[in-house]
């Protein structure tokens, strides 16, 4: 492709060089430049991009899109590069890929999912549900990526704009017409979803999350709402009226706009019939259906997910016939029931909110006197003032409370569990088990239980791995229940 055609989807404040070289492959990493290809200069948290601006250079690359003029040569003295000063590269990157790739978004039907908690399980469950109707879809999520049956790793909850827009071309190639896809705060905040042509978007909830990265509730809420503010006029919008933002989200929204409730009036309304843990019975707008999912909080995903499926257009007795078959995602509120009696929930819950949630939800469901026994940790190099509010949540609603791991990284695992202490009193600590290997804290959940008992697993869901000082070891939460099933 032309730099000149690439170069036609943003604004350069200005160019030193030539524009009518052909260009061979798009980069943001120095170290994967070519000759012939472009390099977007990014300034990243721990590293700037522009100080590899001279070593692309000198590998052969074409041109450079930078945002710090200092980097740009004086005019007349350009190498054979060309180099191109914008605003934002990280916009710029974004708007680029999309370009490079021929704009795979507005081939497809895209719909994104945002909030704090839930937005797995609806996108995973959108994405299933439609196929089940019939058409191709791929998907984009924090536990696997999709392009229509082909599964693909996952790294990141929404991937960086090249990865992203590749995926999106290669579902467009696989014969594809819809894609569901998560959008983090952080893809939002980093411009990954720029040049994105999105024709819904959809709100769960917003909660205490991600302060270390955004500093301010305010700042984090703001950054979801962009993903709403850059709708079309054609798009629709779908919100959670029960969530105090929801309908911020929306203010100002150019797309129509429709609400999800189970407390108040809203387009679309549900309330649980019968509960138990392998499933409920709900009144959704009207329709009795059972669904194999659990809780409050599920009760809340589903509506969102029979909003999103109305507003593109499927009939509702399709939809309610499909959503009876729907199984709960990976790691959310999944069930293992052990032959002596007790059950086990794995759950991916890793902030306050979600926590609490899950708690209430098996507090509903248990039989009286059974006791709820709970294993959770805190992630490290993440949010620190979250951990003495789980752990606070976490022994308010249980019987009996472990503390333990979770995903340390390059935190001692001892000043995490420091801080979840920190939040309980002295009388509470006394009946608090902190015990710092994971298995370990397993299994004495599991050997603790009695018949009837309900043990939750919080804090990794999905993951399989616990990352200690930079490596990543095999770890799965649903491994080391069934070992004592």
């Amino acid at each position: 492709m032309l730099l000149s055609e690439l170069l036609s989807v943003i604004e350069p404040i200005e160019i030193i060089g030539a524009t009518d070289k052909e260009i061979n492959g798009l980069h943001f990493d120095s170290r994967k430049v070519g000759q012939g290809d472009l390099f977007v200069a990014q300034v990243g948290t721990a590293v700037d991009g522009h100080t590899f601006i001279g070593s692309c250079v000198e590998k052969g690359c074409a041109a450079v899109v930078l945002s710090n003029k200092q980097y740009m040569p004086e005019k007349g003295q350009s190498d054979n590069a060309t180099y191109v000063l914008v605003g934002n590269t990280d916009k710029a990157l974004g708007l680029l890929a999309s370009k490079w790739f021929g704009e795979p978004s507005k081939q497809l039907t895209l719909v994104g999912v945002t909030g704090t908690n839930g937005k797995t399980t609806i996108a995973t469950l959108l994405y299933k549900l439609v196929r089940a109707l019939g058409h191709k879809a791929g998907l984009l999520s924090t536990v696997v990526n999709y392009i229509e049956e082909e599964a693909v790793a996952a790294t990141h909850t929404t991937p960086d704009a090249i990865e992203l827009n590749g995926l999106l071309r290669r579902m467009v190639d696989a014969g594809c017409t819809y894609a569901f896809m998560e959008v983090s705060s952080h893809a939002i905040a980093q411009e990954r979803i720029a040049g994105l042509d999105f024709d819904g978007a959809l709100f769960t909830n917003l909660t205490r999350d991600h302060i270390d990265y955004h500093k301010t509730f305010d700042n984090y809420r703001d950054t979801k709402k962009r993903l709403f503010d850059g709708l079309k006029k054609s798009a629709f919008a779908v919100t959670n009226k029960d969530d105090k933002n929801g309908l911020v989200m929306t203010q100002n929204c150019q797309a129509a706009v429709h609400t999800y409730s189970t407390r108040s009036l809203a387009d679309y309304k549900a309330q649980i019939l019968e509960e138990g843990f392998d499933g409920m019975l709900l009144n959704l707008n009207g329709k009795e259906v059972f669904v194999p999912l659990v809780g409050r909080f599920n009760v809340s995903n589903l509506l969102c997910i029979y909003g999103a499926a109305l507003c593109l257009g499927f009939e509702e007795l399709d939809v309610l016939r499909v959503l009876s078959t729907l199984k709960p995602v990976n790691g959310r509120f999944e069930t293992i029931h052990s032959d002596k009696g007790w059950t086990a929930i794995v759950d991916y819950a890793h902030t306050p909110d979600a926590v609490d949630n899950v708690i209430q939800t098996i507090r509903e469901i248990k039989k009286e006197g059974a006791r709820l026994i709970t294993v959770v940790g805190c992630g490290g190099n993440r949010d620190k003032g979250k951990r003495p509010m789980m752990a606070q949540i976490a022994k308010k609603g249980s019987e009996q409370l472990i503390l333990t791991s979770d995903n340390p990284r390059d935190e001692e695992p001892k000043d995490i569990l420091k801080d979840m202490t920190d939040g309980l009193t002295a009388e509470e600590l006394r009946n608090t088990l902190v015990i710092e290997d994971r298995a370990a804290a397993i299994q004495t959940a599991c050997t603790l239980a009695q018949q009837g008992d309900v043990i939750l697993v919080a804090g990794k869901g999905h993951e399989d791995y616990q990352i200690i000082k930079g490596v990543k070891h095999h770890f799965d939460d649903h491994e080391e229940v069934r070992k004592y099933c």
